[in-house]
This record gives structure tokens, C-alpha cells and sequence, in this order.
């Protein structure tokens, strides 16, 4: 049974503000330092062998401290990024709502490309479930875990597992320096364990 630990970033004081990160490179701040320590020394426990990052500041920070607690380095791949959001990335969501009226109502309403420059669910998915696949092959048997953003998890997870984009609005966002866990059994597939797990 191979592990893969989807790991959201510690919070950065653009989280606090509501203000869109994207793929724009936003460092941890002191609270989200915190929050990587702790959750790190959870997640040492499982020995990963692999560890993958986001090239995202606010992810490799994450990531680093659980690499200097288990000796496994980091790899980047920007597959994990963000989701892009274009124009958008900058501002808080009231801006987009004011600047960006008619796609931040699609936006609100589960569109999965209201254009205005946003990368569509479907490639975000693509990219990270992809990312989660090689990982599991590079590891059979073993852990990877792969830090990463809130929306990549959960576009990643939705487009591994197969499930319907109307299914999107039933899992909750994550929250800071938490985890989804998923086992790949060679017979059975995918198995989602645990979503937004943490400390």
C-alpha cells in the first residue's frame, strides 16, 4: 500500500487579509512557521520517503521543516502551485468583487473557468493529480508526501478520484498546514483516508 500526505502551506498574512495568493510568492509569516513545526512533527512520524514542494515560497518553508526533521530533501515541482487566478492575484476578495463583478460571480457559483485570465479547474486538477501519480510510482509500497495549496488538494483530489466537478462544493477549503491522506492499493485503486486532518 503506497501513502501520498497532500500537505496544505503554513498561513501567511495574505491568508489573514482575504487577500488572493495564487501563484504570486507569498512567505510564511510567524504563525504559519509555527503551524509548519508542529504539523512537521506529526507527519515525521510516518518517515516519508519522498518530499515534494510547491516552488511557492510559503510551501518550500513548509516543507523545509519537515525535511530538517526527517533528512529527505526537497524537490519542487511547479505542478503543485496554486491555482492561477491572473488579474486577481493581489487583491482582496472585495476588490475582485468590485473590479471583477460578472466572473466573480461565476466564480462564487462553482464555474469551473469564469475566464478573466483564472486557470480552469480542469487543468489545475490535471496538473496535480498527475504530480500524485508519479509520486506514488516513485515510491510503491512507501510515503510520499507532496506540500502543496488549498485549492490544488482539492482539485487534485477531486480529479484522482474521478469524481463528478458538481461533487466540488462538498468538500470544505483546508485549512492551513493540514492534510489529506491517500493509499493506492495495486488492485483496488485509489482510497481517500483522511481530508483536512491536522493538529
Amino acid at each position: 500500500m503506497t501513502t501520498i500526505i497532500l500537505w496544505r502551506h503554513g498561513n501567511t498574512d495574505w491568508n489573514n487579509d482575504g487577500r488572493i495568493q495564487g501563484q504570486l510568492d507569498v512567505p510564511l509569516n510567524e504563525r504559519g512557521r509555527v503551524e509548519a513545526e508542529a504539523s512537521a512533527g506529526r507527519l515525521a512520524l510516518l518517515r516519508p520517503d519522498l518530499l515534494i514542494s510547491s516552488d511557492s515560497a510559503r510551501a518550500v518553508e513548509t516543507a523545509m521543516a519537515l525535511a530538517n526533521m526527517v533528512d529527505v530533501r526537497v524537490e519542487r515541482d511547479t505542478r503543485l502551485r496554486e491555482r492561477g487566478f491572473g488579474p486577481w492575484e493581489g487583491l482582496t476578495i472585495d476588490e475582485v468583487r468590485d473590479r471583477f463583478p460578472d466572473a466573480y460571480a461565476r466564480w462564487r457559483s462553482g464555474e469551473p473557468a469564469p475566464e478573466d485570465g483564472l486557470e480552469p479547474t480542469a487543468d489545475l486538477g490535471k496538473r496535480v493529480a498527475e504530480t500524485i501519480r508519479e509520486a506514488a510510482d516513485r515510491v510503491p509500497g512507501g510515503r510520499a508526501i507532496l506540500v502543496t495549496h488549498g485549492g490544488s488538494v482539492k482539485w487534485g483530489l477531486i480529479t484522482l478520484l474521478g469524481w463528478p466537478e458538481e461533487m466540488a462544493p462538498t468538500l470544505r477549503g483546508m485549512s492551513n498546514c493540514h492534510w489529506t491522506e491517500l493509499r493506492h492499493d495495486p488492485v483496488r485503486g485509489w482510497e481517500l483516508v483522511r481530508y483536512n486532518a491536522g493538529i
